[in-house]
């Protein structure tokens, strides 16, 4: 079996450190896929899932905000701002923030406001989606 090391990094906590078989991430494009021996880049990560698959088998899910990935030398680096499992996102919280982020987008705003704005309602809704997808809606 092939692997690479991989180290997912939020702001708050190193998520996971570890052998992986497979990585699946979001791009502004779509979902790309990170195996072992995967060629050089550095590429941008977005608003979504994250998955990984390690070397006993196991299946993990992330919900991701958007950041940054390097692969190099079978090492990959995925910076993010936050990465959460679904069980542990707070259903509550993620509702109100989406609450938020919609009536900041109905204000005038600067282009500065109005893109922070849809960056936190999208973040509140992949948050949304990927606890009811996991875990089952509240």
């Amino acid at each position: 079996m092939n692997t690479f090391n991989l180290k997912i990094m939020a702001c708050d906590r190193v998520f996971y450190d570890g052998e992986c078989e497979m990585l699946i991430f979001p791009t502004a494009d779509g979902s790309m896929g990170i195996m072992a021996n995967h060629e050089s880049m550095t590429t941008s990560v977005e608003v979504g899932e994250l998955k990984f698959k390690t070397p006993d088998g196991k299946e993990h899910v992330a919900i991701t905000s958007d950041g940054i990935l390097k692969c190099d030398h079978n090492q990959v680096d995925v910076f993010v701002y936050s990465c959460e499992r679904p069980e542990e996102i707070d259903v509550f919280r993620a509702k109100e923030a989406k609450e938020r982020a919609m009536e900041q987008m109905r204000q005038k705003q600067s282009i500065i406001e109005y893109n922070i704005s849809r960056a936190s309602l999208a973040r509140a809704m992949a948050r949304l989606s990927g606890r009811d997808k996991y875990v089952g809606g509240s």
